[in-house]
């Protein structure tokens, strides 16, 4: 592959704009539900350069400055400043983690390289994008050797315009992705899943006409029984210029009038049927704005607490649920497919949950459709896990950008019931101002969910668990996770724990349970076996019927999954061996144990 279009692709590889000075953030665009326009995905495999030394930053004699432009030059990527020539005959799929795509990736953190060579034809009086799902963590991307701006978070998805800069033949698109930890990042350093570097999710080009439609919200009125409401934002509005809703099956059409901010709020009266885990019923719901026009399938509901009960369109629910990583069914690694989001559905399906918990951080936008379609009532959340910097302003604003990009994906989806601002973090002072500024954020974006963090909890008098962490008075409901027969007391005594609720809330039990080695037999006080984790998910179960405000549960966790701190060599084997089923498949004897409490509720 040593031709004169991979030459030059390779020198800009050299000469990008360097990453100077302290962290930033920049303001990305954003397309409400993007695979529902026109789109060309960029998927299969790209080629790539693992540079763990950085010298696609630093190998030049010209120093680059933030804003993409070279010191002394009035050029972005001048090939003509340097002469380098290097063959690369390494590939990777995209979407997909390089750590499960070559041996010698397994451990690595670093950057990595992306390229891409495509043709486009773009169609008159189109705007065009190129969308990324998910790159971890960090990404900057260039077309055509043109810089186009960096996203930070591995989880969300971001985009760029390339209206002015895709050509019809011999485009580029190089991306370098770096997975590094850091500890003033989100996630932090300290973490129990993989860290998966690369381009995890999906590459699209998308095609939206001039004057298009960029965002919506549709969803059932909180205050006005019978209404629909919600707003529709356009990309830009003249005067007197309107935006139709249509929703067939409600017999609603009707069109509303542009703000100067493009944007058309609206309030419906409506009787729709509500979605449910029983009925998961969602509509078809179009906006029309001159040539544009975009389709979504939406639930209605309603979710909201009473004194420690959650309800669901008025009616108390039991969240039975389970955790679930973005780890790929049957291979391992990120999960890529629709088909592998589905398998893993299924399996809590059969479980018999109503619920899943997608942890640590947003799951693709196809694992939260598929869910709803299913009727799996859905708790997602956002990386701040453990020990991050709570006194870091760059930090925190990571947080919130986080979080705004996974409620700004996914407000539209009736079946999240719950956004989760944290998980595991020690009480402090600058902790719960952190946590209470990321809840205020949350309820601004979004009022129509309920807010919930996993809390720790401690010993009280006479052994009773309390529960009094300070965010406890923030969040509607309380997640708490508990690992009494694993990391503490013995399997028996778990049964007898009594609990205490400072805060009158539903609590979820968020996480319990233990590791086991699927296939690995023993007595039931033998750790590792299968019959060790089962007794901790039987005396475990025997404790939650002594919490009369428990509102749910989601276990931890439905699959065994990779994580760089288990290193046991004959049991790990780098896996998190808590999981119900083994990466193979096969499902433990806990599996069954937490299916027939659930069959039984």
């Amino acid at each position: 592959m040593n031709n004169l279009k991979l030459k030059k692709a390779l020198l800009v590889f050299l000469l990008l704009p360097a990453y100077m000075g302290t962290a930033q953030i920049e303001e990305g665009l954003f397309l409400q539900n993007v695979n529902a326009r026109k789109v060309e995905k960029l998927d299969g495999l790209w080629q790539v350069i693992v540079d763990p030394l950085e010298n696609g930053y630093y190998n030049h004699r010209y120093q680059p400055r933030d804003d993409g432009y070279f010191k002394n030059s009035k050029m972005k990527s001048p090939s003509d400043l340097i002469e380098y020539d290097f063959d690369t005959d390494l590939e990777l799929m995209v979407p997909g983690d390089w750590n499960t795509q070559s041996d010698k990736l397994y451990y690595y953190e670093g950057t990595v390289w992306y390229k891409r060579d495509f043709d486009y034809l773009p169609e008159e009086g189109q705007r065009v994008y190129v969308h990324f799902a998910g790159v971890n963590y960090e990404a900057r991307v260039y077309l055509n050797g043109e810089y186009l701006g960096k996203h930070t978070g591995g989880f969300t998805s971001f985009m760029f315009e390339i209206t002015d800069i895709v050509r019809e033949k011999d485009n580029f698109l190089v991306v370098k992705v770096d997975n590094t930890r850091k500890r003033e990042g989100i996630p932090t350093v300290n973490t129990d899943w993989w860290n998966y570097g690369g381009i995890t999710r999906s590459v699209q080009l998308v095609s939206v006409p001039r004057k298009h439609i960029v965002d919506y919200n549709v969803s059932l009125s909180k205050v006005s029984k019978g209404t629909i409401e919600g707003w529709v934002k356009v990309s830009s509005a003249g005067e007197e210029e309107r935006v139709k809703l249509t929703i067939p099956e409600l017999s609603i059409s009707q069109s509303f009038a542009l703000n100067s901010q493009g944007v058309a709020q609206f309030r419906i009266k409506a009787d729709p049927r509500l979605w449910s885990p029983s009925y998961p019923k969602r509509y078809e719901v179009q906006f029309t704005f001159f040539s544009d026009s975009i389709e979504d399938q939406i639930g209605f509901r309603k979710i909201e607490t009473r004194g420690d009960k959650i309800l669901l369109n008025g009616k108390e629910i039991f969240l039975k649920g389970i955790s679930i990583h973005e780890e790929a069914p049957f291979k391992t690694g990120r999960v890529t497919s629709r088909e592998e989001c589905i398998t893993l559905l299924n399996w809590a399906k059969e479980l018999g949950c109503n619920f899943i918990r997608l942890a640590h951080y947003p799951h693709s936008e196809q694992m939260v459709q598929e869910a709803e379609r299913m009727g799996l009532m859905v708790w997602s959340e956002i990386p701040v896990y453990w020990t991050i910097q709570y006194d870091n302003k760059y930090t925190y604003t990571l947080a919130e950008q986080q979080l705004t990009e996974m409620i700004s994906r996914d407000r539209n989806r009736a079946g999240i019931v719950l956004w989760s601002i944290a998980n595991e973090t020690p009480v402090s002072f600058m902790r719960n101002d952190f946590l209470k500024k990321l809840a205020k954020k949350a309820r601004e974006l979004d009022d129509g969910r309920l807010i919930t963090a996993a809390l720790d909890t401690h010993s009280g008098d006479q052994g009773v668990r309390v529960i009094d962490d300070p965010l406890g008075e923030i969040v509607d409901v309380i997640g708490i996770n508990n690992y009494c027969g694993w990391y503490s007391q013995e399997t028996k005594s778990c049964a007898a724990i009594r609990w205490k609720n400072s805060y009158g809330k539903p609590v979820i039990v968020s996480e319990f349970g233990a590791g086991a080695l699927q296939g690995y037999h023993g007595n039931a006080n033998e750790r590792w076996t299968e019959e060790y984790q089962d007794a901790v998910y039987n005396y475990n179960i025997e404790m939650l019927k002594n919490m009369d405000f428990l509102g749910g549960v989601s276990p931890w966790i439905l699959m065994d999954f990779r994580s760089p701190r288990r290193h046991l060599k004959k049991i790990q084997k780098d896996f998190n061996r808590k999981g119900l089923i083994s990466e193979q498949g096969r499902k433990k004897k806990a599996f069954y144990t937490l299916q027939s409490y659930y069959n039984k509720g």
